[in-house]
């Protein structure tokens, strides 16, 4: 008789989860409306406003894409003097612009600008490292740019070098910390 009572007691119990609400209801069953606050469009995420806007005439005399490369490795040492490679990283290649100079500023003095406007995305190249660090980008336009990346396994600042190249030309690059 006892087992019996357990069983139904454990049974009752059960059902009374089953039957309970997960979470407060309003009396009237119809749903609330909540008033949220605006949000605080002065709050960042810590990132730096950008002074300078975006300079459609100095992007519009750009080429997007030439026969020129640039190859190079990314490494930082750690603390104890080893080199550590940037494996698996993304390095970018930026024209030259006042635009993209006033980021290359932010970011050597340790700080996260403001995304970019999508059109200047549009002039950035990317290439990815392989395990040693090792990046080459082609398709580039001649000119000069900001070839940059970071080595995140140290939680490394970027490293942000500025090189200059001709149609045809292949130009290497070591960013090194």
């Amino acid at each position: 008789m006892m087992r019996w009572s357990l069983v139904i007691l454990l049974a009752l119990v059960l059902t009374g989860c089953q039957i309970a609400p997960q979470w407060p209801t309003p009396p009237s069953g119809e749903p609330s409306i909540e008033e949220l606050p605006a949000p605080d469009e002065s709050k960042t995420d810590g990132r730096v406003p950008r002074q300078v806007s975006f300079p459609e005439r100095e992007y519009a005399a750009l080429e997007k894409t030439g026969n020129a490369s640039i190859r190079g490795r990314l490494y930082q040492r750690d603390a104890r003097g080893n080199l550590v490679p940037g494996a698996g990283e993304t390095v970018s290649i930026a024209p030259v612009t006042t635009y993209s100079a006033e980021a290359a500023e932010v970011a050597l003095s340790g700080r996260a600008i403001a995304p970019a406007d999508p059109r200047a995305r549009e002039y950035t190249h990317y290439a990815r490292t392989d395990g040693d660090g090792n990046f080459v980008a082609n398709g580039l336009p001649a000119g000069e740019y900001y070839v940059a990346g970071r080595v995140s396994a140290l939680n490394g600042r970027p490293i942000i070098h500025q090189v200059s190249v001709r149609p045809g030309q292949t130009v290497s690059v070591t960013l090194e910390r």
